[in-house]
Formats: C-alpha cells, sequence, structure tokens
C-alpha cells in the first residue's frame, strides 16, 4: 500500500423516501429558526412549499440562484439575508441552488441545509465556483461545506430525462477525477468507482422507466458517492476546461461535463491506464474515455461542444484561458493538447 493521506469531510446526510418533512427536525437539531429558502426561479414554487410547510422556521424565499453563481446574484441574496436577520439556508434544488448557498455562508459562516433534486454531487463538497466578470474561479473553505444534506429520492422523480442524464454525467464526472487525483487515496477511490457503478447501472434505466424508484434511489446514491469523492480530492484537467466554458462562455453546467468528460479522460488514460481501468471495468468497457462517451449516447445526452452552444472562434481562447492557471493533470499538457482535446469535444468524435 502506498503511502496516503486521508480527510474526512464532516456532515450530516439523511437519505430515503419523503425526507424532505424531516427538513424542520434537522433546523431544530442545529438550534435554528429562521431560515432562507433558496431555488431558482423554475422551481420558485417548490420553494414556497417548503417555507409554507417550515411555517414560522422560514423567514423568507429567494428564487433567483443561477447557473455558475454569479456574484451579482450573490450580493443580492446576501441583502435579503441581512434584512431578515436570518440563522440559515435551506437550498432546494441541483447545484446552481447549491452554490448560492455555499457562496453566503462563505461569506457569513451561516448553516446551511441542502435538499438536491439532481445528481450534481456539489453538496457534498467545500468546493465554491463563482463567476464575476466572465471568468469562474474556484475556493476551498470549511465554511462552504453545508452542515446537513437531506437526500430525498422522492423529489428526483419529476427530473425530466435529459436533466437526469447530464446532472448523472457530472456527478460520474467528480468521481472519474478523483481515482487519478494527485492527493488520491483508496478509501476514496474504492467510493468512487462504485458511484460511477451505480450511477451507470441507474441512468439507462431512469431514461426509459424515469418513475423507477429503485433506479431512482441508485442514482441518488451514486450521486452522493461521487460528490464525497470530489470534496476529498483535488480537481485536474476536466474541472479546469469546464470551468472555462462555463464561466467565460456560459455554456450550461451539467451539459458541458457531460461532453467534456470522455476527451478528457482519454487524454490522461494513456499516462495512468491502471487508475482508469476500474472505472473502465465499473463501466463494462474496455477504455474508460470511450465507455463514458458511449455511455453518454446511449442516454440521449449531448456529445458535442457544438450542440451545447460553442462557437468555434471561441476555442483559441478558451484554449489561452485554460492554460493560462492550470490545475495539476497527471498527464502535462501543452496549449496545443488542450486545444485538440477541445476540438475532440466540440466535434464529438468518439475517442481513440
Amino acid at each position: 500500500m502506498n503511502p496516503f493521506v486521508y480527510n474526512a469531510a464532516q456532515g450530516r446526510v439523511v437519505f430515503g423516501h419523503g425526507t424532505i418533512e424531516q427538513t424542520g427536525a434537522e433546523m431544530e437539531r442545529l438550534g435554528l429558526n429562521r431560515a432562507l429558502v433558496l431555488t431558482t426561479p423554475q422551481q420558485a414554487a417548490d420553494g414556497k412549499r417548503l417555507a409554507d410547510m417550515l411555517g414560522v422556521k422560514a423567514a423568507g424565499t429567494y428564487a433567483t440562484a443561477t447557473m455558475h453563481t454569479p456574484l451579482e446574484i450573490t450580493e443580492e441574496a446576501m441583502q435579503l439575508a441581512q434584512s431578515l436577520k436570518i440563522d440559515c439556508t435551506i437550498a432546494l434544488g441541483g447545484g446552481s441552488t447549491t452554490g448560492l448557498g455555499k457562496a453566503i455562508a462563505y461569506r457569513t459562516d451561516l448553516p446551511q441545509i441542502v435538499i438536491p433534486t439532481t445528481y450534481a454531487g456539489s453538496e457534498m463538497t467545500d468546493i465554491l465556483g463563482e463567476t464575476k466578470q466572465g471568468l469562474k474561479t474556484t475556493v476551498r473553505d470549511p465554511r462552504i461545506l453545508p452542515e446537513v444534506v437531506i437526500y430525498d429520492v422522492d423529489l428526483t422523480l419529476g427530473l425530466p430525462v435529459s436533466l437526469s442524464a447530464t446532472s448523472g454525467m457530472n456527478a460520474i464526472a467528480h468521481a472519474v477525477e478523483a481515482v487519478y487525483a494527485k492527493d488520491k487515496n483508496p478509501v476514496i477511490s474504492l467510493m468512487s468507482v462504485e458511484g460511477i457503478r451505480a450511477l451507470a447501472k441507474a441512468l439507462p434505466v431512469i431514461v426509459k422507466s424515469p418513475q423507477d424508484k429503485e433506479a431512482r434511489s441508485d442514482a441518488l446514491y451514486g450521486a452522493w458517492l461521487c460528490g464525497v469523492a470530489l470534496g476529498a480530492i483535488s480537481m485536474s484537467l476536466h474541472h479546469k476546461l469546464c470551468h472555462v466554458f462555463g464561466g467565460s462562455f456560459d455554456l450550461p453546467h451539467a451539459e458541458t461535463h457531460t461532453v467534456i468528460l470522455p476527451h478528457a479522460t482519454a487524454f490522461n488514460e494513456g499516462a495512468v491506464p491502471d487508475l482508469l481501468a476500474p472505472v473502465a471495468q465499473a463501466l463494462g468497457a474496455k477504455k474508460a474515455g470511450q465507455g463514458l462517451f458511449d455511455l453518454a449516447k446511449s442516454l440521449g445526452a449531448p456529445t458535442r461542444l457544438a450542440d451545447i452552444g460553442m462557437k468555434a472562434d471561441g476555442l483559441d481562447k478558451a484554449a489561452e484561458i485554460a492554460t493560462q492557471a492550470p490545475y495539476w493533470n497527471p498527464r502535462p499538457f501543452t496549449r496545443e493538447d488542450i486545444r485538440n482535446v477541445m476540438q475532440s469535444a466540440f466535434d464529438g468524435s468518439r475517442p481513440q
């Protein structure tokens, strides 16, 4: 066994069916009384229902959470939080809403309860990605990690098939990078492969039968494991590229992860085939990069940057941004290497 360091993130997880009803009890356990319920505009009605359920424990709602956590949205939510004199936030939704709750906690150290409705997995990390003036940056801090995460399988039953697929691929991306991270360890590698296996098994079932509760439960379980993995390791090339496309070109978050993942994985597979072999096995494939591409395609998920809003004339700029402050990666790369990976993702060709 090689030497390693394992840091366990502290946080409480409540997993099951109908667990959203335990939100008030979780507030009481933490001694909290005035929550600001956060959602996106699309889930505003869900946020209001949760606030009504909490009664006097809900100080108000804010339904303007936005993809990539723009600074101006955070500042607006902060003003409301201060005026309401809240003592916690409750984020109900996907990665956009979770990100806003994290941004508030980072600035105030207020406790967070997160109720995910997608497979983003970011609720299990101390990582905050924010966008300011077209650039997305990330920061890690203990204040960012939510105190409680409530996984309610029932809340995912209505998740559209298309978003289920891309959200699940987004979660898988967290685990793939964890197996070859510079601070990898055997505990997280085991959790990563299990998370990938669970999602790779569940997502095809969900595409065919969106109301399948067993598959939905397995997918949420896999997303949890993948989120834990991301929270325990450092990110590499895949996440860097996604942050560039999201922050600087405003591409949709989960779809970008879905498209980039097979190509970034294939690029690294030549350098660390032994580390990615368990990923390939979990996917039922010979090669991890190809297996990820085939999975995304079988789910009807996007496989081309060109199909999710990226313009060909922006690839050179994207490659330049990606190499200005690169993340550590198991395979060294040049700007030309990055440009080639981006071109493959733009064209949607199966990794070779």
